[in-house]
């Protein structure tokens, strides 16, 4: 049997075919450049991030993302110009890897969209004099850009970090949503706090860092938590109702919500007991996506945060 196999062109073939906007081959040169790029000549790989970078937007973008690995201090040039005219998102996070610390210094307010300021962090927590501003990081972010710097966390700040996470746990709109991705509760199991995936990162970043008081008070707390929930008439209702295993989860997910508010302490509660229970029960559906906030009023609809691993970030 005759199979109709096309035999690769030369790289440098397909270059100018690409580069040539009037060949009629450039979206099928740029297929074939992708596809044979990882496996060509650094030479070659420069020169096709060179075409690249000196193309359209798609274009630019999977050269940017071919930069983050393949970087060489000859394009820094290019890139500048290309931030300078495009202020592209993934120019950005080329920038905050590979550019002279001193650079990102200087122009640090350049870069504060989604969590570029966060990565900025990253690289520059090991210098000394570099002030980390947590305001401008999430909780969770925060914690994670102390410990790329080794630096010190004082227990009464790990404290009011780990609380504050779990505060916006107790207002969060769908609290199922903040779980982590792969848990998933037994039906005679009453899940734990930390399995709320940002209090599973806080937790490890602050044994991590060394608040291992901060940490063992908190699990006493969760499992008091746990235990007042186990015990509870809703609990027991719950698991005598007919329900899917995803709607378990969710119901779940509120009832331990509201139990883990109840369960703060006093100091971190914005509302009284009684106020907080009338708030969520107002939570009707012509609110969503909205949230309430810590004073009962209704926000914006917002989004967990990330946790580090991320296919779509700069490191």
């Amino acid at each position: 049997m005759n199979r109709n196999i096309p035999r690769n062109n030369s790289i440098a073939t397909v270059i100018k075919n690409n580069v040539n906007k009037k060949s009629g081959k450039v979206s099928d040169s740029r297929k074939e450049i992708q596809r044979r790029f990882f496996g060509l000549d650094w030479k070659d790989q420069k020169k096709i991030q060179a075409a690249f970078l000196n193309s359209g937007v798609s274009d630019r973008a999977w050269a940017y993302s071919r930069l983050l690995d393949l970087w060489e201090a000859s394009f820094e040039q290019k890139i500048q110009e290309l931030w300078d005219a495009y202020h592209e998102e993934k120019c950005a996070w080329v920038i905050i890897r590979h550019f002279p610390k001193e650079y990102l210094q200087k122009h640090i307010d350049q870069f504060q969209e989604g969590r570029d300021y966060y990565f900025v962090c990253r690289r520059l927590a090991a210098d000394a004099d570099f002030v980390i501003d947590r305001e401008r990081l999430s909780k969770t972010d925060y914690l994670m850009a102390l410990s790329h710097g080794d630096r010190h966390l004082s227990d009464a700040e790990a404290t009011e970090i780990l609380y504050g996470i779990i505060q916006d746990i107790a207002f969060h709109w769908w609290p199922s949503h903040e779980l982590s991705r792969d848990y998933f509760p037994s039906r005679h199991e009453v899940m734990a706090v930390s399995d709320f995936a940002n209090v599973a990162i806080a937790l490890y970043y602050l044994e991590k860092k060394g608040n291992e008081d901060v940490v063992q008070v908190f699990r006493s707390w969760e499992s008091d938590v746990q235990r007042k929930v186990t015990v509870s008439e809703a609990y027991q209702a719950l698991n005598s109702q007919p329900l899917s295993d995803n709607d378990y989860k969710e119901e779940l997910a509120r009832l331990v919500q509201r139990q883990l508010y109840y369960a703060l302490p006093v100091h971190y509660k914005t509302m009284t007991d009684e106020e907080y229970k009338k708030h969520m029960e107002a939570k009707g559906e012509s609110d969503w996506p909205h949230e309430i906030d810590k004073t009962g009023n209704l926000m914006p609809p917002t989004y967990a945060e990330s946790d580090e691993i991320n296919d779509n970030v700069p490191f």
